[in-house]
């Protein structure tokens, strides 16, 4: 293949300059990125006539061919073209001996657009978690507010009420920060665990109990005989059960089933069912249900739920996927094992 043509099938720019900083290469990516500047035979001080926010030029910022001898590389720097478009410059900088003379700058230029889309997805996750947090925080502050100054003329029963609203707030709000914790720790393979040979009965009950006092859906659950123990840190199983019956009453309809049965294949362990009778989840997006951020509707959350529930079952060497329940809506089948299979 044509070298030019090889180069123009980069899906960045790229610019390189000789020893006397003349502009030797420059891919179409360039072109488009840099404009009319960017052409071969040109001064690389005019082909990259870029500007940071600062009205710094790009030549000024970085004078590929001074400073330290042992320099051999641009770290990336985000600039500005004349028209007001980002982008993302980082380099090479080739000497044919150590501390001898610039031989070679070979520069690559990318369109800051993917990092305008990575800003706007975490301002979208700030905004939605202070969404989150906003809401149970007002019912507290509201509640305690109200006991506070309001104390002798309220009956023991209202008083009941607001502290178990408080309590169950406190709750949404412990669990939404252990969320956003287990994910960065889940992201970066840190996640401490505590397994052991579990019973699951306990811990599913527990979870329920908690489902049913914040929702006036009907949860109910079904145990099969002869269930065997599994291996699991039980926090991180009550997690996962938490996030999957709070998933289906929050997108589902009806009735939430969830179901325990041994399991013998591919591995001896416990099937967990989670059903509802909602739409369910179109086939064509069940793969992105456990991405991270990703949300489908309009009834909210943080989109990190169901994320944490596949990183969770996952690192107990376990598997989950969506199906179709019987009554038509969405399934969580969670195979989850007895032994050690980390």
């Amino acid at each position: 293949m044509d070298p030019q043509a090889l180069l123009d099938s980069l899906p960045d720019g790229v610019v390189v300059a000789d020893a006397a900083g003349t502009v030797t290469a420059v891919n179409a990516t360039a072109r488009r990125l840099l404009g009319a500047t960017a052409e071969t035979g040109r001064p690389l001080r005019e082909v990259m006539a870029l500007q940071d926010t600062e009205s710094q030029d790009w030549w000024s910022g970085n004078r590929p061919y001074d400073g330290i001898g042992s320099r051999v590389g641009l770290t990336e720097q985000s600039w500005l073209t004349p028209d007001g478009t980002e982008v993302l410059v980082t380099g090479r900088i080739t000497r044919e001996r150590r501390h001898g003379p610039v031989s070679l700058v070979s520069l690559v230029i990318r369109s800051g657009r993917g990092r305008a889309r990575l800003d706007r997805d975490r301002s979208d996750l700030v905004a939605t978690v202070a969404h989150e947090l906003r809401s149970p925080l007002t019912g507290v502050k509201g509640f305690v507010s109200t006991l506070l100054t309001k104390w002798d003329r309220l009956n023991d029963d209202q008083k009941r009420l607001m502290l178990t609203t408080v309590h169950a707030d406190s709750e949404r709000l412990s669990r939404l920060i252990a969320e956003l914790l287990d994910v960065a720790r889940i992201d970066t393979g840190r996640l401490p665990l505590y397994p052991r040979e579990t019973d699951p009965r306990p811990i599913v009950d527990r979870c329920l109990a908690s489902a049913r006092e914040a929702t006036s859906r009907p949860v109910v659950a079904a145990y099969a005989e002869g269930l065997p123990p599994v291996f699991a840190d039980p926090d991180k199983l009550a997690q996962v059960v938490t996030n999957l019956v709070d998933n289906a009453v929050r997108h589902g309809e009806g009735t939430v089933t969830v179901t325990l049965e041994p399991l013998e294949r591919p591995y001896r362990g416990v099937r967990l069912l989670v059903d509802d009778e909602g739409e369910g989840i179109d086939e064509a997006i069940r793969a992105r249900v456990f991405t991270k951020f990703w949300k489908h509707g309009v009834r909210g959350g943080t989109g990190l739920g169901m994320y944490l529930v596949g990183g969770l079952v996952r690192v107990h060497g376990g598997e989950v996927r969506i199906g179709e329940s019987p009554a038509g809506g969405a399934r969580l089948d969670v195979h989850w094992p007895s032994e050690d299979r980390r």
